[in-house]
């Protein structure tokens, strides 16, 4: 496990690597479950070497298999006995780094909370406190950022994404949009993103603003109409009540401009829980004053316009 003070300090260097423009290096390899299995199918069938892929599905690449081990593109190599070992846990994925695997994940003195990095076979998706922060039932991290993005399309102007994560909502949004601002409240988060090939995106992009902080706390210092668009992501009503008030409603009606929208996710409508949150949802949207709020279940939220 990460040390919990060598991420923080990892997220504030992440912090002045962004303001410099020093993107991720794509000689990292990282590795889960679903990459292991092509390399232990072909160290079965006898052959010198196999197709996977050392960024989660990202890109591909050939990879020299011997009685040892294997060895990757750009030097890194694991024995046999490591790569066993990823194959084993379904729950992890794991960054190579001189010769060894670690597992992505680290503890948030902040919230008190584990984050990880959990393997789909398509992105991957981060877990707090254990739970995931995308669909992966019927879905997958990247269809389900996409789905959000389709509500509330075309995603111009300015964006606010209130809740960063590992990043995908606002990389997908900075390609249409003028400028997108994205507010993480936890540095940890932040690291897992520095650690994620899919979120590479995210760090060095001109039209991408991050700040660290709380998004109830931050949406005030925006002036009055600043966003065309608000894309609003949050953990569980459980883990983050306080960004489903109706005193976080007002202030998201206040920065966006006159005719924009707002996207909020819910969670399933079919589900009792996710049904009981959208009806309030809807409601409390209602009184903070937007104008027009209709459902969107293919992306499991509501868009409200103003």
């Amino acid at each position: 496990m990460w040390n919990a003070g060598a991420i923080c300090e990892k997220a504030r260097q992440s912090s002045r690597d962004v303001q410099s423009g020093r993107l991720y290096s794509a000689t990292v390899v990282v590795l889960s479950h679903f990459q292991t299995a092509p390399l232990l199918n072909a160290r079965r069938a006898g052959l010198p070497s196999a197709i996977t892929s050392t960024d989660l599905t990202l890109t591909t690449a050939e990879v020299s298999l011997d009685a040892e081990g294997v060895s990757f593109p750009g030097g890194e190599r694991l024995a046999w006995r490591i790569i066993e070992e990823i194959q084993a846990n379904e729950n992890a994925c794991f960054q190579i780094e001189d010769h060894a695997a670690k597992p992505i994940r680290g503890f948030s003195e902040l919230t008190g909370r584990y984050y990880s990095l959990y393997p789909t076979e398509s992105a991957p998706t981060m877990l707090i406190g254990g739970f995931p922060m995308h669909r992966i039932k019927g879905s997958d991290p990247h269809r389900d950022t996409l789905s959000k993005i389709k509500a509330v399309a075309p995603v111009g102007g300015r964006v606010l994404d209130t809740t960063t994560g590992l990043g995908y909502t606002a990389i997908a949004a900075a390609q249409t949009a003028e400028h997108v601002t994205t507010i993480e409240l936890d540095p940890v988060a932040q690291e897992m993103g520095r650690a994620n090939p899919w979120s590479q995106r995210l760090f060095g992009n001109p039209k991408i603003t991050q700040i660290i902080g709380d998004s109830y706390e931050v949406i005030e210092q925006f002036a009055d109409g600043e966003f065309s668009v608000i894309i609003h992501d949050p953990p569980t009503f459980s883990l983050a009540g306080e960004l489903y008030s109706g005193e976080f409603y007002r202030q998201a009606h206040r920065v966006l401009r006159p005719k924009g929208k707002m996207f909020h996710y819910t969670g399933d409508p079919e589900s009792k829980s996710g049904g009981r949150v959208t009806k309030g949802v809807m409601r409390r949207l209602g009184e903070a004053g937007f104008a027009r709020i209709k459902s969107a279940p293919a992306a499991f939220g509501v868009v409200a316009y103003k």
